[in-house]
């Protein structure tokens, strides 16, 4: 459910290397036995990534835009391969409706740009005395965009919109480019499927060897450590290990009270990995010893949300209608109203590809029709504040017939992997 980009300090110590995805890796101390799981998985293609502009480029002629407007992130690396983190140095791409990229970058950074640039392109750089946007403002000129409506990216910082404005001296009519990008990464291509595929196999691997040695007596950061240096060892690359004990599990993103395994324990794990920047998200709750009668209710409540989810998931129906299904479900059975607690008080599930949250999300009123290649999770929890939480969270994507998981299901609270 949450995204939390991270180096375990932890997994470190544990000595696990962190090598691109793909590459075999020595099991960590603690982790002997687990090999590799994403040997010869394929980055995205260049080819790929220029069927994607080209596809971007079509629909901003359609549209009268004369250029996209990228700074670092997903996006960039999406469209160009660039992968780059954000700070107050702007790296960005101009995108135009004709004609070549043009990245624009540090002058120190620009042998790093140039490493992962995927596809033919202008890398111009700007030293420390000069403006960014002055150059963004260049490389639209040069494609021929000298006035009219350009867009930008919809996570692009403000200072970036602000400094191209000014650098233009207000030449452009600046527009959202959200519907322009979505319009391309809503669906996923099958090399995307396949990256996903393994980064999900990989989470599952390591989930089923956390539960296997799960101690009485460990603390959240212990299983923490022990599912991302399982994770590395598998052959991803850890992205975030939520762990919520006892009472702790009743809040989605948990409780700052300390907690530990103990006879009873409800165990509740949200862990992901990226393989080649595809993303995975599972969730899996279990119980210390023997569940109570109540614990096992509510397992079973939460499994057959999953299951109406997938159920309700059909080409052409609204997003939004498998959460309404879902929490009507739930209301009969004494949850809620609403998202009120106890009872499901977030979303039933969110897009997912490059980002762990991107849209379409599974919440009331989302009025996008479900197509083929669209990917989501589904994770329609139930939790009861001051007692614990439930919640099972596995990955799909959207099919002509109807949708595909990447890992099956729980089976059951005594066999939840």
């Amino acid at each position: 459910m949450r995204r939390r980009d991270f180096l375990s300090a932890a997994v470190a110590s544990c000595g696990a290397l962190m090598l691109p995805a793909g590459l075999a890796l020595a099991a960590p101390a603690g982790v002997a036995g687990l090999t590799s799981l994403t040997v010869g998985t394929k980055p995205i293609p260049p080819e790929e990534r220029i069927a994607r502009i080209a596809k971007l480029q079509r629909l901003m002629v359609e549209q009268e835009i004369g250029a996209l407007i990228v700074e670092s992130g997903s996006s960039l690396d999406y469209f160009t391969g660039v992968q780059w983190h954000r700070s107050e140095r702007t790296t960005a791409a101009v995108i135009p409706a004709r004609g070549d990229v043009v990245i624009v970058t540090p002058a120190f950074e620009e042998p790093s740009i140039r490493e992962t640039l995927a596809v033919s392109g202008d890398v111009r750089p700007w030293n420390e005395h000069e403006s960014p946007f002055d150059l963004i403002v260049g490389a639209l000129r040069d494609r021929g965009v000298k006035s009219g409506a350009i867009a930008f990216e919809s996570t692009t910082r403000l200072f970036i919109v602000d400094g191209v404005r000014e650098a233009s001296a207000g030449a452009y009519r600046i527009v959202s480019g959200d519907a322009l990008v979505k319009a391309v990464r809503l669906i996923k291509s099958p090399a995307e499927l396949a990256l996903m595929q393994a980064a999900n196999n990989v989470t599952l691997a390591a989930l089923r060897y956390v539960h296997d040695n799960v101690r009485i007596g460990m603390r959240p950061e212990e299983l923490g450590a022990m599912i991302d240096a399982a994770t590395a060892a598998l052959g991803g690359e850890p992205g975030f290990a939520l762990v919520l004990l006892n009472e702790a599990s009743a809040y989605p993103h948990g409780s700052k009270q300390p907690q530990t395994v103990r006879e009873g324990s409800v165990i509740l794990m949200d862990v992901g990995c990226t393989v080649h920047g595809y993303q995975s998200d599972i969730s899996r709750t279990w119980v210390m010893g023997k569940p109570t009668a109540k614990q096992r209710k509510v397992w079973d409540t939460v499994k057959r949300g999953q299951e109406l989810a997938l159920a309700t998931a059909k080409p052409g129906v609204p997003v939004g209608a498998i959460d309404d299904a879902v929490r009507a479900m739930y209301e009969k059975e004494g949850w809620g109203p609403g998202y009120r607690l106890p009872g499901l008080s977030h979303r039933t599930g969110h897009g997912i590809g490059l980002d762990g949250h991107e849209p379409p999300y599974l919440v009331h009123g989302d009025a996008t029709p479900l197509a083929p290649g669209m990917c989501f999770s589904d994770e329609p929890g139930v939790y009861i504040p001051g007692e614990f939480g439930i919640r099972m969270e596995d990955c799909w994507y959207m099919t002509e017939t109807g949708p595909k998981l990447f890992t099956q299901l729980a089976k059951s609270i005594d066999d939840p992997i």
